[in-house]
């Protein structure tokens, strides 16, 4: 059948927003609302009467209202069949009417467990289990009944009561039974993963994982224009955060524009209290500074590499403010990051074309430091770890005889932050606190050392006197020569090669002061 009537709703919400604007209009129509208890005492406040579940059961609310709505009159009311004799019969015997919508919403199991101190007693109290179950039994049987579980669908719902009379139609109910599906999914998903954790405290990686996603936005295109793609996020705090982020102008967003945006914030993001400006370009930063003003720091950020910066992303993790405006106004950018906008910056780049204004709400947040996981997908499965979160290991050293000054010590610091966030084989020529050239993504290190002082020769800048930070060790000390021809005095490096000895004799020989971390950064 394709539109159905509504004469009866089984109503049953933990989150009762809305409710008082779907109600009155279920009511205009002669519906007759039947409710739990505390969802009766709620429309009762509003002045809208409705029947008892236990009325219709004929058996009270028991456990502290645990168990209210598991019970054959209610499921037999909601799983009936439209046009099947022996269910009719079967109703007609058992003195039970027929639900034609179902509206219930659940437990607040996610909010629960993210609360500060909140205990895994109140976490399996805030697991629902009647709520699922009537939403799975209205959604199996969406061929005669209407099922809502998120009170976003409300406006739309009455919309259509109002418009037909009372009644749903059968596009609406199937989009809402999958809709009910997914939501169940991840409200079970988020348990499983709670409670494996918490039952399993010392296995970081269980045997299953459910990995829940909510649709934020779809994509102008993938990574190329005949791939179709769309943004998901997380159920979780950064999820939350990823959803709040606001386009403020420009046209849509496309998948190599998020991911360049993630590279950006996340490079910002090294940088708290500080005035930082990063330019990436195929997620790669083509210039990073900071200095005293957001206006400094990008115009010392883009003199690392202009020529890349063409049709780059930018990103600040400070407020915008007029006088950098002004200045990436004088550039071709894709996309302009920042926690905030004033209103003379937004003025000055809306009137660039083309440009996406990106407000940033992670930026206003420190680094998680919570070994979150990552996944990334292979064919035929995911791989998943944890995030690259730490920046030094227990280890940090000086190894050579000659230790670094202080100024080439907040170089060295300086330089290890934004290496951490250059695709391997990475190395990151710098000074005073600013990128001076990047060698990116290639399969020899020492390649990527000659890049960064080509990167920096082409941009009339000088790699004498700079620190040199390489992601992972010096495999053979031809990567320190490189980095002693062009003029480096300091160098930060993991360390653990087979040949450390041999790379800390070169570094002795040109008297370059070297830092090992004991932690490495490669990322592919």
């Amino acid at each position: 059948m394709d539109s159905i009537k509504i004469h009866n709703a089984l109503i049953s919400v933990s989150d009762k927003s809305g409710l008082d604007l779907l109600a009155p209009v279920l009511k205009k129509h002669g519906v007759e609302i039947i409710s739990s208890s505390g969802t009766a005492t709620f429309l009762k406040s509003k002045g809208i009467e409705t029947v008892d579940t236990s009325k219709i059961t004929g058996f009270p609310e028991i456990l502290g209202g645990r168990v209210k709505t598991l019970h054959p009159k209610l499921f037999g009311a909601i799983l009936s069949k439209e046009g099947s004799d022996s269910d009719d019969r079967d109703l007609l015997e058992n003195g039970i009417g027929r639900i034609d919508l179902v509206v219930v919403n659940l437990y607040p199991f996610e909010k629960t467990v993210v609360k500060k101190g909140a205990s895994l007693e109140d976490a399996i109290e805030n697991i629902d289990i009647g709520g699922p179950s009537l939403l799975r039994a209205a959604a199996k049987n969406h061929s005669r009944v209407a099922v809502v579980c998120d009170p976003a669908d409300y406006p739309e719902i009455i919309a259509e009561l109002e418009k037909n009379d009372g009644a749903l139609s059968m596009q609406t109910r199937q989009r809402l039974a999958a809709k009910v599906f997914s939501h169940t999914f991840n409200y079970d998903a988020a348990i499983s993963n709670y409670l494996y954790s918490a039952f399993n405290p010392d296995v970081r990686f269980q045997p299953s994982v459910a990995v829940s996603l909510s649709k934020i936005q779809d994509l102008r295109y993938g990574e190329n224009p005949h791939q179709k793609a769309a943004l998901y996020a997380t159920r979780s705090a950064e999820g939350e955060q990823l959803s709040r982020r606001k386009q403020l102008w420009g046209k849509e967003l496309s998948y190599n524009n998020i991911a360049d945006i993630d590279a950006a914030v996340s490079l910002a993001m090294e940088f708290p209290g500080q005035h930082a400006a990063v330019i990436i370009k195929h997620s790669n930063p083509c210039g990073v500074a900071v200095a005293a003003t957001n206006a400094e720091a990008f115009s010392t950020a883009l003199s690392t590499d202009s020529v890349s910066a063409f049709g780059g992303v930018i990103c600040f993790n400070n407020r915008v403010s007029e006088a950098e405006a002004k200045k990436i106004s004088q550039l071709f950018c894709e996309i302009v990051i920042g926690p905030s906008f004033d209103e003379p910056a937004l003025a000055a780049l809306k009137a660039k074309k083309n440009v996406r204004l990106m407000e940033e709400p992670l930026l206003f947040q420190p680094s998680a430091g919570s070994k979150t996981l990552e996944f990334r997908s292979i064919r035929g499965g995911m791989l998943v770890q944890e995030r690259d979160e730490e920046l030094y290991g227990s280890e940090k050293k000086v190894v050579t005889k000659r230790k670094p000054t202080a100024q080439e010590l907040a170089d060295l610091d300086f330089a290890w932050k934004v290496c951490k966030h250059v695709k391997s084989n990475a190395v990151v020529y710098a000074k005073d606190s600013r990128t001076i050239g990047v060698g990116a993504g290639q399969m020899s290190r020492v390649d990527s050392a000659k890049i960064a002082a080509l990167k920096a020769s082409a941009s009339k800048l000088d790699a004498k006197g700079c620190v040199m930070a390489s992601d992972a060790y010096f495999p053979f000390r031809d990567g320190v020569d490189e980095a002693a021809s062009a003029g480096i005095t300091a160098v930060i490096q993991p360390g653990g090669s087979i040949r450390d000895e041999e790379v800390i004799k070169a570094a002795d020989e040109k008297n370059i002061a070297m830092v090992f971390t004991g932690i490495r950064h490669t990322w592919h």
